[in-house]
């Protein structure tokens, strides 16, 4: 017989085992704040361990109510018909319940916490039911208390906490499971009912895999834009900075391998087949592809989304007057464009056109007094022109947003030495 905690309060006789609710309830009572205390303690701990390992989901947690604690320990015993080595001990008395918006989160922070705690049990909730059944899923996780925590656990059949884990929509499944089938008992015969509930949960099961699907593909799509970013930065750097670093980056040189591409039907499969061309320095076979989105679509944002990419992308082939056109055309459509602006601006910076790339840093300033690199790259051009004092007003407004650029920090420099000369 399992003898730990609110168990012994169960005696046996001829007629089976009994339970004494009144004393029960007693000690239960007695415990509860010393439960509240080390519960709360427990999720000041697993939420930091959690956002360490770079996840913020929603936290739930409670005491179990004496009233709900005593009719599962019922139900316990019932499903034990009376065989005292059978009866269960109770692990959810502390419970925490661990939200996440996607179904991918959900793996990852079970490895936090296998990481961070003892587990002493994981139990796939839902992963025997079959598509044609209806049932919560969820990940319960029993993680051991803390030595610290033995002393004010008096009463607990087993020194735990469960934590569940879930998605948003798992937790609205069981949330209305819960009080329409298992708080009421109810177990539907009708078969109509029971397939609209089958039906219900399967759409919530889709319902999820859909939005990790649109997750993974807006991280694919976030890592392509960055690498697309960082080359053209890169672009940039090895033509219009190397007289303030002394440093000339060599860019590769283009590669086109032939390569034929399926123009999907899906105009995101195909920004995201595009992107990878790019970031390939497959610049042509980028070029056609953007081409073949906006010719694909009537949409405005898409087009001007498009003719910036498609505007880099004749940038990274030295195609300036081509580039100048793709991104005045994004500004035609979407005048507040200030990267458009200040693309511009760098085009005309490297065909050492200063008054018209003046221009377009300024312009791209008006829509974002803050940007960095267009007061930066303004300065440039004002040094170029001999516009010396304007030059370090730029340079000096630069330095106040990044104080440790070194191509700002040079320039400031070489402007100071001009000025005193």
């Amino acid at each position: 017989m399992y003898i730990r905690g609110f168990l012994l309060e169960g005696k046996l006789s001829e007629t089976g085992l009994h339970l004494n609710r009144q004393e029960m309830e007693k000690l239960y009572d007695r415990n509860f704040s010393n439960y509240e205390r080390i519960l709360a303690d427990i999720v000041v701990d697993v939420q930091k361990k959690i956002r360490e390992c770079g996840f913020n989901p929603s936290i739930k947690y409670r005491v179990k109510s004496f009233k709900s604690f005593f009719a599962k320990k019922l139900k316990l015993f019932r499903q034990a018909h009376a065989k005292p080595d059978a009866i269960l001990p109770i692990t959810d008395v502390l419970g925490i319940r661990i939200i996440t918006p996607f179904m991918g989160d959900i793996s990852k922070i079970l490895e936090c916490i296998k990481s961070n705690f003892i587990v002493e049990e994981i139990e796939d909730k839902g992963a025997a039911h079959s598509f044609k059944e209806f049932g919560y899923e969820s990940i319960h996780v029993l993680i051991k208390l803390p030595e610290q925590f033995l002393p004010f656990a008096e009463g607990l059949d087993v020194p735990v906490c469960e934590i569940q884990l879930r998605t948003i929509l798992q937790d609205a499944w069981a949330e209305v499971e819960h009080e329409l089938i298992y708080k009421s008992e109810f177990s539907p015969t009708d078969e109509p009912l029971k397939r609209k509930l089958a039906s219900l949960n399967a759409m919530l099961s889709l319902s999820d895999m859909l939005f990790q699907e649109l997750r993974d593909y807006q991280h694919a799509l976030a890592i392509e834009l960055s690498k697309r970013r960082d080359s053209f930065i890169s672009s940039i750097e090895s033509i219009i900075d190397k007289e303030f670093t002394g440093k000339y980056i060599k860019t590769e040189p283009e590669t086109v391998d032939g390569e034929e591409f399926v123009y999907s039907e899906s105009l995101d499969e195909m920004l995201l087949h595009a992107l990878n061309a790019h970031n390939a320095k497959k610049y042509d076979a980028a070029i056609r592809m953007y081409t073949h989105i906006i010719e694909a679509t009537s949409r405005k944002d898409i087009h001007a989304l498009i003719y910036k990419h498609r505007g880099m992308a004749y940038f990274s082939k030295a195609n300036y007057k081509k580039a100048i056109e793709d991104f005045k055309n994004t500004l035609a459509i979407d005048p507040t464009c200030y990267k458009a602006s200040y693309y511009i601006g760098i085009v005309y910076s490297v065909l050492k056109d200063y008054d018209n790339a003046i221009k377009a840093f300024s312009d791209a300033l008006r829509e974002h007094p803050a940007h960095f690199y267009s007061l930066l790259r303004r300065a440039q051009a004002y040094y170029h022109k001999d516009d010396l004092a304007t030059a370090l007003a730029d340079c000096e407004a630069a330095l106040l947003l990044d104080p440790t650029n070194q191509v700002a920090l040079t320039l400031k420099q070489d402007v100071i030495k001009k000025l005193e000369m």
